[in-house]
């Protein structure tokens, strides 16, 4: 199983990158470890990485309403992964579209 699942492209996580540009987010494997996470980061973009801080999300309980009554249920549990690169380099998702 892979690392890096897929980079964070949300406008909380832009918005970080646009304050601090040398930040970036990823969805991580949940047993990765942040030296797992720093090794597969550099191999992967070729740059340098400064720092890592990881956070375990749960899933949240969701319900809604139909015609058939109430429908359950949860919404997927994840790691992310937020990614400190050395001063001036910087991660382009979208190079390759």
């Amino acid at each position: 199983m892979s690392i890096l699942i897929k980079p964070l492209v949300t406008e909380k996580q832009t918005a970080i990158t646009e304050k601090m540009p040398n930040r970036f987010g990823f969805h991580v494997s949940p047993s990765a470890n942040k030296i797992e996470i720093k090794k597969a980061v550099e191999a992967m973009y070729n740059v340098t990485v400064v720092k890592v801080n990881t956070a375990n999300y749960s899933g949240k309980r969701k319900s809604r309403y139909t015609k058939s009554g109430i429908i359950n249920g949860k919404t997927a549990a994840y790691k992310k992964a937020i990614v400190t690169l050395k001063e001036g380099e910087v991660i382009d998702f979208f190079s390759n579209i």
